[in-house]
């Protein structure tokens, strides 16, 4: 059995128009480099030759993995805990303004260690929490008293059950695309409202950072999604996207990351240009305050 996917259909449209784009080090954990391929017909860029959904938990096991580890060594990671305490009002103030509801049911995918579930529990919102990794679930009960399910369960709620089903950065880690995007489209009530957050390699930094941009995160980040590429997976899957909405931390978070990562490979160790991430950062805002489309990480809000 193969523990590796090697690609010659693109995994959103199915073409057989790929080509690679460049080479991509996987700078948390491994080590190991990995090549980045586009479709030609719908942009989709996705990682080749990824461990298989049998072999990729090895390349979660991470201290610097904050999303699993709830780390604040260094400072990157100390000021994403700071920034995370706002996000996370702001993720349920737009929770309730685009479904106009204050309360409500809830399905969160890839809870990482329960920050947002226990956001929402704390205001009124029913909740249901899944987390492919034991150790993060575990962070998730002695952090907030939440307990996280496993990911399969996903395949076994009932059908029109939620008033809104969210994947925070999660889209890109899930191997069996379609087959999530179809139980999302059963699991929604008929007004319910499907909210997808993933990094966007159209956006200027990046184009700045190129193989260092950290969004890329491979081989972790099976996919990275395009708007165009987007849409059209969404629409294959029987659905819509409505609304586009901007992540305007993730633009600074990631150009601070990419500039260490691109630091280290020029001159041995990792050491973040400050003011030029931040310029970078900056300039990545101002494009996307014309388009939403172009905002390092965009939040498409989808429909049935």
């Amino acid at each position: 059995m193969n523990s590796i996917i090697h690609y010659t259909q693109c995994p959103v449209c199915s073409s057989f128009l790929l080509q690679p784009v460049f080479n991509v080090k996987d700078h948390s954990v491994s080590g190991k480099s990995f090549s980045i391929y586009e479709c030609a017909e719908c942009t989709l860029r996705f990682t080749q030759d990824a461990p298989d959904i049998h072999s990729i938990g090895q390349y979660y096991k991470s201290e610097n993995y904050i999303s699993h580890t709830n780390t604040s060594e260094g400072f990157i990671n100390r000021l994403y805990q700071i920034v995370r305490k706002r996000t996370l009002r702001q993720k349920r103030k737009l929770i309730s303004k685009i479904t106009g509801r204050n309360k409500g049911t809830l399905l969160d995918v890839g809870s990482g260690t329960g920050s947002f579930v226990n956001e929402m529990k704390q205001n009124s919102w029913e909740v249901t929490g899944l987390e492919p990794d034991e150790d993060a679930r575990q962070v998730a009960r002695q952090s907030f008293g939440c307990e996280l399910f496993s990911i399969d369960t996903l395949f076994h709620l009932p059908e029109n059950t939620f008033d809104v089903i969210t994947l925070w950065h999660v889209l890109e880690h899930v191997h069996d695309l379609h087959g999530y995007l179809r139980q999302f489209k059963k699991l929604l009530k008929e007004d319910g409202r499907l909210v997808v957050a993933v990094p966007n390699y159209t956006s200027f930094d990046a184009s700045v950072y190129k193989e260092f941009w950290a969004a890329y995160d491979v081989p972790r980040h099976l996919y990275h999604f395009s708007p165009l590429s987007m849409k059209l997976l969404i629409s294959k899957n029987g659905m819509r996207i409505v609304k586009y909405k901007p992540m305007w931390f993730d633009s600074f978070y990631v150009s601070f990351l990419s500039s260490k990562y691109k630091h280290a490979h020029l001159h041995g160790r990792g050491k973040t240009n400050w003011l030029g991430a931040s310029w970078n950062g900056f300039v990545s805002n101002l494009e996307a305050l014309l388009d939403r489309k172009k905002c390092s990480s965009v939040i498409y809000i989808i429909s049935k």
